[in-house]
């Protein structure tokens, strides 16, 4: 039971985000609640497992700071290293791009950051479903927290975020993602065109198998996400286990993240790579950021609005280029002949550029 408890900061979401804003919270001095709906951290799990090794982090986010603390991440969660990712066109012609990332197990992942949350002094409750926010109070059907400060890592469809009444992505990308066991090439493989309309498809290897799973966009894609995904799968004549399904915010950034004592960060405030969907760096890093303002908020040593600052200055600019990227690419997502074409125009060195969140242009 949590009713009538009180915290300087109350953060809800358990996810990287969520978790990491927990953790520098309470490192910060703060009192910190954690509230998790899910009864497991991290499970099911809803994503592709890939991450960027930690010199990918400092080429995408050349301004974050002290990244290296960020991403100490254990060998134990390594699942497979790779060095290049490779790209489909829409008529399968294939681009190898140098990349150097690995994948994970995302719920392992996940209930890592939350230990060092709890660690750090944070206290994590789960199976806890917030329904709302009304001024200082984070409400859970009939009962409330209260809270100096909050902090919405709930999702694309942040509650916190309904409740402040900030803006939500505009372009909300259904995807669903599912584990297929057998032995594949340590590259991640990603496929474009009409078989994930405005979006993409991917086969990411581990250890003992893959995740298999596509997203598409709600203004191109013409069927239904589920039969997208089930021809996607037969198509690379794959027998993956139960798919998980998710929302993923695709439009870059919302334009404000605080709100009188609350803010929202990760996939709730839009920090996702509008190029690629990535979005657990991000969220590692502004939940840090999150995590220090609140606290230091909450003790009066200064305003929530720093976060918005600073956050911005450290990851807006690369997010800001991915944008303008996505932009220039929803113009040849509307054909299968223009993405072709674009795409071999491109090369690999600038879908390099574009993945890691810079300019193509020139």
């Amino acid at each position: 039971m949590v009713a009538g408890e009180k915290a300087d900061v109350v953060v809800v979401g358990a996810g990287p985000a969520g978790c990491t804003a927990a953790e520098h919270a309470a490192r910060n001095g703060a009192t910190v609640i954690l509230l998790e709906r899910r009864k497991e951290v991290g499970v099911p799990v809803r994503c592709g497992e890939f991450m960027p090794q930690l010199d990918e982090v400092r080429k995408i986010f050349p301004q974050a700071e002290d990244v290296s603390s960020l991403f100490d991440v254990p060998a134990d969660l390594r699942s497979m290293e790779m060095d290049r990712i490779r790209i489909y066109s829409p008529h399968l012609r294939h681009f190898e791009i140098p990349f150097q990332g690995y994948t994970t197990d995302r719920d392992r992942f996940d209930q890592h950051l939350a230990r060092k949350a709890e660690k750090a002094g944070a206290r994590l409750i789960t199976g806890a479903r917030v329904t709302g926010l009304e001024a200082s109070s984070v409400l859970l059907g009939e009962e409330r927290v209260e809270a100096k400060v909050v902090i919405g890592a709930d999702g694309p469809l942040s509650v916190i975020a309904k409740s402040l009444q900030l803006e939500r992505s505009w372009d909300l990308c259904p995807a669903m993602a599912a584990f297929a066991k057998g032995d594949f090439e340590p590259v991640p493989e990603m496929y474009f065109g009409s078989i994930s309309p405005g979006g993409y498809a991917w086969v990411i290897p581990k250890k003992d198998g893959a995740n298999v799973g596509l997203g598409v966009s709600r203004l191109y894609a013409k069927g239904k996400l589920l039969d997208y995904y089930h021809f996607f799968i037969a198509s690379r004549k794959l027998s993956p286990g139960p798919a998980s399904g998710k929302m993923v915010p695709m439009s870059g950034p919302i334009s404000k993240t605080v709100s009188g004592n609350a803010l929202v960060v990760g996939d709730a405030a839009g920090h996702v790579m509008p190029v690629s969907g990535g979005g657990v760096p991000i969220a590692i890093i502004c939940g840090r950021i999150a995590g220090e303002v609140a606290a230091d908020a909450a003790q009066g040593r200064r305003p929530l609005m720093d976060y918005e600052q600073e956050w911005r200055r450290q990851v807006g600019a690369p997010l800001a280029t991915a944008m303008r990227t996505k932009r220039i690419a929803m113009l040849a997502f509307g054909s299968q002949w223009r993405l072709e074409w674009a795409m071999r125009l491109l090369g690999p060195r600038r879908m390099g550029k574009a993945i890691r969140c810079r300019s193509v242009l020139p």
